[in-house]
């Protein structure tokens, strides 16, 4: 297995947006996303516009900072989205069910750091910071394996 990386420079909320939804394009049951970045730094809008991108009609998706967890059913199944940043033990996790959605569900995960050891080795791991202007964003993309580079065809571009 080789590690890859793809680093983008994400020039706003519309292009961080429409990046999301080329992805979500690509996703499969099974597939988990890994969501890094400082409060405020577009975890949470990644996560909803590829969410709605998967979705047969417009929802509400609100953020699981307080709910944890919130699920949807996409065209293609079931989409989990996490947001962990409240929990403190990998037990609280087990206990949301998390782990069995990482490999029947399209599962996104904001605040990965506390899933600890039960974070999924074949996990995109996306980290989002500040860019160099005013709400643009640099995304670096991790994975492993070849799979995910096929998923991400379309960001090469």
């Amino acid at each position: 297995m080789s590690d890859d990386t793809l680093s983008l420079r994400l020039s706003g909320p519309d292009d961080t947006a429409r990046h999301a939804q080329q992805l979500a394009r690509r996703l499969s049951s099974g597939d988990v996303i890994l969501l890094s970045g400082d409060v405020g730094g577009g975890k949470t809008h990644f996560a909803r516009a590829l969410i709605t991108e998967l979705l047969d009609y417009p929802e509400d998706i609100p953020s699981p900072t307080f709910t944890l967890v919130q699920t949807y059913e996409g065209a293609s199944g079931a989409i989990w989205h996490a947001d962990l940043y409240r929990l403190t033990s990998t037990h609280e996790i087990e206990e949301l069910g998390l782990i069995d959605a990482f490999h029947d569900a399209i599962c996104l995960v904001e605040w990965p750091d506390r899933l600890g050891p039960l974070s999924p080795a074949g996990a995109l791991r996306i980290s989002l910071s500040p860019g160099a202007h005013e709400d643009s964003r640099a995304l670096t993309a991790e994975w492993s394996g070849s799979g995910w580079a096929a998923k991400l065809t379309e960001w090469r571009g």
